[in-house]
């Protein structure tokens, strides 16, 4: 991402982006040659080493792990912050939030919610990443993943809902959780000042995934009907519903998903 230009064409700079959302063009090198350095894990855009010797040498250089997201490294988010801008491309969205999370706390001390939610915002975490998300952020008691191609490939929507059905699984039973994951042409890239500059997504299909996720019940998983079909999900024999969302004008299909129940 370092060779990025900035460039006064608007429509050009649009193009770029889209390249490097879509294909990574401008880091193919970067990666040929970092992927010499030993040693695995790597970051997944650069292909910095966070270990063995390229691990004590790359965060001299500012490629140190990415707090946000362990798997990239902080020389990318770096670059993406100062080149503002962004493009169009095909994305998937997760949010995932948990359910009477103002209940919850009036039942615990401060203390014992604020451990229930680390505990849920690192299994959160732990499955965005696993699955080539990146953790666009973290809001009051919901958490947003984010799925760009450049990072996962056309299956994003497939890795949205396996995302989706592994964060279900995992917090079956201890605290309960309600997911929406959509897929459509969102804006991505950097946006704000230089000083508050975020990598993010912006657009219909990050206002809808929303919605999903405050539709969702404790324990269910909604994916639209756009979602569904690029991740080729099998909804035969699932439920569906037709959800009158907040600020649409036209009724949003989804098919519902649940965490499969342990034997």
């Amino acid at each position: 991402m370092d060779d990025v230009p900035r460039l006064e064409d608007d429509a050009a700079d649009q193009e770029i982006w889209r390249r490097e959302l879509t294909l990574g063009t401008a880091i193919r090198w970067k990666r040929r040659l970092r992927n010499r350095i030993p040693s695995n894990p790597r970051c997944k855009m650069c292909a910095a080493p966070f270990a063995g010797i390229g691990g004590l040498v790359m965060p001299m250089f500012g490629h140190a792990r990415w707090p946000k997201n362990p798997k990239y490294c902080e020389g990318c988010y770096r670059v993406l912050r100062a080149s503002h801008g962004g493009a169009e491309v095909d994305c998937s969205l997760l949010f995932a939030d948990v359910r009477g999370s103002t209940a919850l706390a009036e039942r615990m001390s401060s203390s014992d919610f604020t451990r229930l939610m680390g505990r849920f915002f690192d299994t959160a975490t732990s499955i965005l990443v696993d699955e080539g998300a990146m953790v666009d952020k973290f809001v009051g008691d919901e958490v947003i993943g984010l799925f760009i191609p450049v990072l996962t490939g056309e299956l994003h929507a497939s890795r949205a809902v396996a995302a989706g059905r592994a964060l279900l699984q995992r917090t079956a039973g201890w605290i309960p959780v309600g997911i929406g994951v959509n897929t459509g042409i969102a804006f991505v890239g950097a946006v704000g000042s230089d000083e508050v500059a975020e990598f993010t997504a912006m657009g219909d299909p990050v206002n809808v995934t929303a919605r999903l996720a405050s539709a969702a019940g404790a324990g269910e998983l909604l994916v639209t009907a756009a979602a569904s079909e690029a991740a080729q999900l099998d909804a035969a024999g699932l439920e569906h519903r037709s959800l009158e969302l907040k600020g649409k004008s036209e009724a949003t299909e989804v098919v519902v998903l649940r965490a499969t129940p342990t034997p």
